[in-house]
């Protein structure tokens, strides 16, 4: 996938926090967000959900939000990680075992694009199966059409019950 670095890409991120005061670190990654990938023009609510892969007692708040920003994919999964990190998360995973976290920033759709190689995978191959993604996703997004299964948001969220 060829881009124009002078071109304004609207993206999707999915965030999650299951440790301290999640709401702060969610309005902290978004505020990080602002300040170092693109203007964020909206963001949902913010949703308790279970944890999805693995055991825990700590519940987990998520969010999406939408930014317009001109960094492509690869620059944006490695700004989203730098801001995990200062944040205090370092790992996305313990032995491929999903664990707590202070923040989890996850690359959801980038414009209509398909993108993939070994590190990223656009749109995010899960995005479908999640109710903590699909939920805040529709609330801001609900028309916007899945690049590979050419469904709205909407239609994936009422799928999946």
């Amino acid at each position: 996938m060829l881009l124009d670095k002078e071109i304004q890409h609207d993206v999707f991120l999915g965030l999650g926090s299951n440790m301290g005061d999640r709401g702060e670190n969610l309005n902290h990654a978004i505020n990080r967000i602002e300040e170092r990938i693109g203007e964020v023009v909206a963001t949902s609510a913010f949703y308790v959900t279970e944890p999805v892969g693995f055991e825990s007692e700590n519940r987990f708040l998520n969010a999406v939000c939408e930014v317009k920003t001109r960094l492509r994919p690869m620059e944006l999964l490695q700004r989203t990680q730098e801001i995990e990190k200062e944040m205090g998360r370092t790992a996305k995973s313990e032995n491929k075992v999903y664990a707590d976290r202070i923040i989890d920033i996850d690359l959801l759709l980038f414009d209509d694009k398909v993108y993939a190689n070994e590190k990223l995978i656009l749109p995010h191959p899960h995005l479908h199966e999640r109710a903590f993604v699909l939920l805040p996703l529709a609330e801001i997004a609900g028309d916007y059409v899945h690049p590979v299964l050419h469904k709205t948001i909407n239609q994936l969220k009422t799928e999946l019950g």
